[in-house]
C-alpha cells in the first residue's frame, strides 16, 4: 500500500512543507530571510520540532509566524521566561512559536511550532545578517548550511544538550529554494557554487547589481556554497549607519554604529623577509565520523582521506629548519614523535608513511585533551608554535574547547580547517578567532590547494603585535568599540571593527580610524576616513556590532572579575534591547488574538534534518537516527536515548 503525503522514514506525517530562502548581499554583508511552510494533515493537534544550523557568527533578528490571516512577531526575552511562556500557552490550548540558540553552540538553533489545529497551516519568517569571509582566491563566501551533523557529547560531561533527529539528505521530505540579489559599489565579476545555478542576471548596465538562484531539481543534500568575485580588489571602507528613530538617544540602537572594513596591505620588503621558522603542530580528527562522506557530489570520498590529502600537502610544504609534530584524536590520543622534531627529510618521508596509514579508527570526538597536552609541552625557542587543527567539528563541548584556545593564545596562533559539510563554523571560527589564526572550509577537492598553501603563508607571517586602534573625531563626539580587540592581523585580510557614536555633529564632519601595529620590528598602519553623514541600511549594522559584542560578553563568563550572573544579565539587555539573539534569550511568540482554545491532546513530530550520516560512514543505521535528549520539557526529558547497537572504533553520541 502506498501512502502519499510528507512522510518520515517511519512512515510518520511531517508538518514542513517547504524552505525559501532570499539572500541579498551588500558588498560583504549577508542579509538571509527564509521562510517555513508548515502543514498539519494529520486528524490531531501538533507540536512540530525542528533542529536546524545556522553560521556561527548569524545575528538572528526576526523570528515572526503567520497563521490564516493572523501575523504575530516574536519578542526576544529571557530564556527561561521564554520558555515558559511557550509551555505555558500549550498547556491552555494556545498556539505559540519558540526559536532557541544552543546552550553549548551558536550554529545550532531549535524551532518549535505549537499547537498547530488539524488543516491549519502556518507560515515561519527568521531573518537574519552575517558577514562573508574572504577566500584565499578574494572570492567572498556565503554558506547557507543544510546539512546537520550530530555532535558528539563526551562521556560524564554535563549540560544539556538539543535533540536532533537526523535523516539522509535523499530522504528529507521538504523543499528548498534559494534564490539571491546582489549589489556592490564595485563590479560583480562572477558568481560560483558548489549547487548548480541558473545563470547570473545583471540588473543595471554598471553590472554592480544581479540575481542568482538555484537551478531547478535541486535536491537537499548539501550545504549551498556561493562565492562572489568582484571585479576591483577589496578596499578599505566604512559605513556609518543611522540610529532607530524610536530607540532612546545614548543607546546602542539609537546611537549611529559605524563598521570600519580594513584590509592591511603589509610592506614588500616586510613580506620578502617572511620567516622561515616554526614549530608546527598538526591535530588530526580520526573519530568514526571522520569515515563519512566529505560531500554527496562524491561520496567515496571520505573525510579522513580529505584530511589526510590536506595534511600531506602541508607537510610537503614546510620549510626547512622548522620544526613539527603530529597528533591523532578520538577518544584517545596519540602523536608521531614524543615531541616536537626538526623538520629534514628524513623526518618528513617518516612522517609522510604515518599519515598515509591514518584511518578513522580512534572513537569518539573529544579533542579537549590533546589540546591540554600539547598547550602543556614547553615551546621550542625561538620557534613560534602554529597549531594546525583539522576536525569535521562532530563536537559538543564548543565553550570548553574554546576557552581553552583563548587561556593559551599567548602560546600559540591556531589554524583551523572544517573538513566536510555541516562541520561546525562556530567551532572552526572561534578556535581561530581566540588563537590568532585563520579558519578554512575543506567541502570537496576544489580549492583545497589554495585554501591550504594560504594558511601555511599567514603562519609563517611574523606575528603583528602592538596592535591598537585610535578615533580621531570631531569634538562632543565619541566611539565606544563594540568588538573584541583584534589580536591578528594577515596581510589582505579584512579586519572588522564596530563602534556605537555618540554625540552630534554636523552633516560634513569627517572621522578618521587608524590601527597602527608592528610587523617584524616594522612599525606600520592602516587609516580610514569616513563621512559621519549616517545612511538608513535597516539596521544592518546595528545588530552585526550588537552581535559581535554579545559574542564577546559571553566568552568572558569570569574574567575581568566579573561573575557569570552579572555577564549574562548584560548579554541579557543587550539581546533584548536589539532584538539579536543570544545563549541567554530566546525568541517566543503565542498567538494571543485567537480565543478558541485548541482541543485534543498535543503530538509531537520531531522534522528530520538532513545529515551525512548515511553516505560512507560504517555506522549501523540505529545510529543515523540519534537523537539529543532537550532539557526543556517532556516528551523526551530524562535520561537522553542511548544507542540501539553501539558499535567498537565509531563516535558514540549520548
Amino acid at each position: 500500500m502506498y501512502r502519499c503525503g510528507l512522510l518520515t522514514p517511519e512512515k510518520e506525517p511531517v508538518p514542513l512543507k517547504s524552505i525559501e530562502v532570499e539572500l541579498q548581499v551588500r558588498d560583504h554583508v549577508a542579509t538571509v530571510v527564509s521562510t517555513l511552510s508548515y502543514d498539519n494533515k494529520e486528524d490531531k493537534p501538533i507540536e512540530a520540532v525542528f533542529v536546524f544550523p545556522l553560521p556561527g557568527d548569524a545575528a538572528v533578528c526576526h523570528f515572526s509566524a503567520t497563521v490564516g490571516q493572523t501575523q504575530i512577531v516574536a519578542e526576544v526575552k529571557e530564556k527561561q521566561q521564554a520558555r515558559e511562556e511557550y509551555d505555558d500557552a500549550l498547556s491552555s490550548g494556545q498556539q505559540a512559536f519558540l526559536l532557541e540558540e544552543s546552550d553549548q553552540s551558536p550554529d545550532i538553533f531549535s524551532l518549535s511550532v505549537g499547537s498547530l489545529p488539524p488543516g491549519e497551516s502556518a507560515s515561519i519568517r527568521l531573518e537574519y545578517v552575517t558577514e562573508l569571509a574572504v577566500q584565499a582566491d578574494d572570492g567572498l563566501r556565503f554558506c547557507l548550511p543544510a546539512v546537520l551533523n550530530p555532535r558528539y557529547q563526551p562521556r560524564g560531561s554535563g549540560g544539556p544538550s538539543v535533540e536532533v533527529t537526523s535523516v539522509p539528505a535523499s530522504q528529507v521530505p521538504y523543499t528548498l529554494s534559494f534564490s539571491a540579489r546582489l549589489s556592490s559599489p564595485r563590479p560583480i565579476s562572477k558568481v560560483e557554487s558548489s549547487s548548480s545555478l541558473d545563470p547570473l542576471q545583471f540588473l543595471n548596465a554598471e553590472q554592480t547589481q544581479a540575481t542568482v538562484k538555484l537551478a531547478a531539481g535541486h535536491k537537499f543534500d548539501r550545504d549551498v556554497e556561493l562565492l562572489v568575485y568582484y571585479k576591483d580588489a577589496h578596499q578599505p571602507s566604512a559605513v556609518v549607519e543611522a540610529g532607530q528613530a524610536s530607540a532612546e538617544p545614548g543607546s546602542l540602537m539609537g546611537d549611529p554604529v559605524v563598521m570600519v572594513s580594513l584590509y592591511p596591505d603589509f610592506p614588500q620588503t616586510v613580506m620578502s623577509s617572511v620567516t622561515s621558522c616554526g614549530e608546527f603542530v598538526f591535530v588530526l580528527d580520526r573519530s568514526g565520523s571522520m569515515d563519512c562522506a566529505v560531500n554527496n557530489t562524491n561520496p567515496e570520498q571520505t573525510r579522513i582521506a580529505n584530511a589526510r590529502d590536506t595534511l600531506l600537502l602541508l607537510l610537503k610544504s614546510l620549510p626547512m629548519g622548522c620544526y613539527f609534530n603530529i597528533y591523532g584524536f578520538g577518544s584517545t590520543f596519540e602523536h608521531i614523535f614524543p615531541e616536537s622534531v626538526e623538520y629534514s627529510e628524513k623526518t618528513m618521508e617518516e612522517a609522510l608513511k604515518k599519515v598515509e596509514g591514518m584511518k578513522a579508527d580512534l572513537g569518539g570526538t573529544e579533542i579537549l585533551q590533546p589540546l591540554k597536552h600539547i598547550y602543556n609541552q614547553p615551546c621550542v625557542p625561538n620557534q613560534p608554535r602554529q597549531l594546525f587543527v583539522f576536525t569535521d567539528g562532530e563536537v559538543w563541548n564548543n565553550k570548553e574547547i574554546l576557552h581553552l584556545v583563548k587561556e593559551n593564545a599567548s602560546s600559540h596562533r591556531c589554524f583551523s580547517f572544517g573538513i566536510g559539510e555541516g562541520a561546525s563554523s562556530a567551532l572552526i571560527n572561534g578556535m581561530a578567532k581566540e588563537g590568532g589564526g585563520h579558519a578554512q572550509f575543506i567541502t570537496g577537492a576544489d580549492r583545497m590547494q589554495t585554501k591550504v598553501l594560504q594558511s601555511l603563508r599567514f603562519a609563517l607571517q611574523p606575528a603583528v603585535v602592538d596592535i591598537s586602534v585610535t578615533w580621531d573625531l570631531p569634538k562632543g563626539v565619541s566611539a565606544t568599540v563594540l568588538s573584541p580587540p583584534i589580536t591578528a592581523i594577515f596581510h589582505g585580510q579584512r579586519s572588522l571593527v564596530y563602534a556605537q557614536l555618540t554625540g552630534q555633529s554636523s552633516e560634513a564632519a569627517e572621522g578618521c580610524v587608524t590601527v597602527k601595529y608592528s610587523l617584524a620590528g616594522h612599525p606600520s598602519q592602516s587609516r580610514v576616513k569616513f563621512s559621519l553623514k549616517a545612511v538608513d541600511t535597516g539596521l544592518t549594522v546595528h545588530r552585526l556590532g550588537a552581535r559581535s559584542l554579545i559574542r564577546s560578553l559571553e566568552m568572558q563568563e569570569e574574567e575581568n572579575g566579573e561573575k557569570p550572573e552579572e555577564v549574562k544579565k548584560r548579554v541579557v539587555e543587550l539581546s533584548v534591547q536589539s532584538g539579536v539573539s543570544s545563549a541567554y534569550t530566546a525568541f517566543v511568540a503565542v498567538n494571543k488574538g485567537n480565543n478558541e482554545t485548541i482541543q485534543g491532546p498535543l503530538v509531537r513530530r520531531n522534522v528530520k534534518t538532513p545529515g551525512m550520516m548515511m553516505m560512507t560512514c560504517s555506522m549501523p543505521m540505529p545510529m543515523m537516527m540519534c537523537k539529543y535528549t532537550s532539557s526543556r520539557r517532556a516528551p523526551v526529558r530524562g535520561k537522553p536515548l542511548s544507542l540501539v547497537t553501539p558499535v567498537t572504533g565509531q563516535d558514540t553520541f549520548f
